[in-house]
């Protein structure tokens, strides 16, 4: 039978390093506690019911603490996750519809596919690759003011095509 001092000589000589250990396997807190905490009470149980002596202490705590991490592992893979589906907000959870997205693409190229070719090469320019003014202006060999006017004229022609074919 072990005393409570040994007891407490055992935890409190080896907490520290064994909770760290089981906090770099689980990264997080509350888990970290509870594993270190079960690998204590089921070290001890060993420890009295064999009535053994232990003289490396923490490699002894380390393979406990992954013997109870494996088996939460195991369980925890078994079982599934448990979800509140009250706190479920739908938003959320709900993937991506990447058909409305391809469809939307779609439609948008097809509208600039319509365009004058200046109004679609200052759209791209500008808005798809991103150049500014200065730099659009010297790649189409045209004037900054012109540049803003050519874009502001492809958006409109641009919006009407969008709504025209929605």
């Amino acid at each position: 039978m072990i005393d409570e001092k040994t007891i407490e000589e055992l935890c409190s000589s080896t907490w520290e390093t064994l909770y760290r250990f089981v906090y770099y396997k689980v990264q997080n807190r509350q888990e970290a506690e509870d594993i270190t905490q079960e690998t204590y009470v089921k070290a001890l149980a060993h420890i009295q019911k064999n009535n053994i002596n232990i003289d490396k202490h923490i490699g002894f705590l380390k393979t406990i603490s992954l013997n109870v991490l494996r088996d939460k592992w195991r369980k925890s893979k078994r079982q599934g996750k448990t979800i509140d589906i009250a706190a479920v907000k739908p938003e959320e959870a709900a993937v991506e519809d990447t058909t409305e997205a391809s469809a939307q693409h779609e439609m948008v190229q097809n509208a600039l596919d319509s365009l004058k070719e200046e109004y679609r090469t200052v759209v791209e320019l500008r808005i798809i690759k991103g150049y500014s003014v200065a730099e659009t202006a010297k790649i189409m060999n045209k004037q900054e003011g012109n540049i803003r006017v050519l874009q502001y004229r492809a958006l409109q022609s641009l919006a009407e095509i969008i709504k025209k074919n929605s």
